[in-house]
């Protein structure tokens, strides 16, 4: 193929490429995008826990449920029981394993759970700074930082793959760093309401803050 053809191509497949990735929606718009349009989703998650060395202390695997406004349930299964439910601006925390349920205002848990983000109840651009982070484990990751200096985390990141949720990672004032991520992602089906419900089993302790 003479040069100038090859030249003449090269050219093209380099405009077409400028063009699509200018087409592409940012992450932070894509972010905006998935909670303007997400309702109700349903995933499996795994979650790690990593400590100021960045080992790996504790790993964990569940369900995940989310019904905006502020209803989701994180369903724990392995390697211990564990439901955290959110509904009417509570948050259940159930331990299996210590028969015990704390239950707490959602302004009081925001540093508990990141996913009150999604839950509809914390507007992200009046407490948070947002910024792009680039690509890392084949996710779109937007950087979350708190406004208020009182906050009990540094940072969460969002990660996105192709404008859906992919994964999570939230660093606390304490060098703990947690990351969740999230596969079976399904947007918007139909969640029973029981889901979002949650009644202590009988004989646990109770306490709500």
């Amino acid at each position: 193929m003479p040069q100038k053809i090859i030249k003449q191509f090269t050219f093209i497949a380099f405009l077409i490429a400028s063009i699509t990735a200018n087409a592409a929606p940012k992450p932070i718009e894509q972010l905006k995008s998935f909670l303007a349009s997400t309702t109700t989703l349903t995933a499996d998650f795994k979650q790690v826990v990593l400590n100021e060395q960045g080992y790996p202390e504790q790993t964990s695997e569940g369900e995940f449920y989310l019904s905006r406004p502020g209803k989701f349930r994180w369903s724990y299964k392995k390697p211990y029981i564990q439901e955290i439910v959110s509904s009417n601006g509570k948050v259940w925390f159930y331990d299996a394993d210590l028969e015990q349920v704390t239950i707490k205002k959602i302004d009081d848990s925001l540093g508990s759970t990141p996913a009150l983000l999604l839950s509809g109840e914390i507007e992200l651009e009046e407490n948070f700074i947002l910024q792009q982070q680039g690509i890392d484990e084949g996710l779109q990751w937007v950087k979350l930082s708190p406004k208020n200096e009182d906050s009990s985390f540094k940072y969460i990141l969002l990660g996105l793959d192709n404008g859906i949720l992919g994964g999570m990672e939230l660093s606390d004032n304490f060098g703990q760093l947690t990351r969740i991520y999230f596969t079976k992602v399904k947007v918007n089906p139909v969640l029973e309401t029981s889901i979002f419900e949650f009644k202590a089993p009988e004989g646990v302790d109770v306490f709500e803050n």
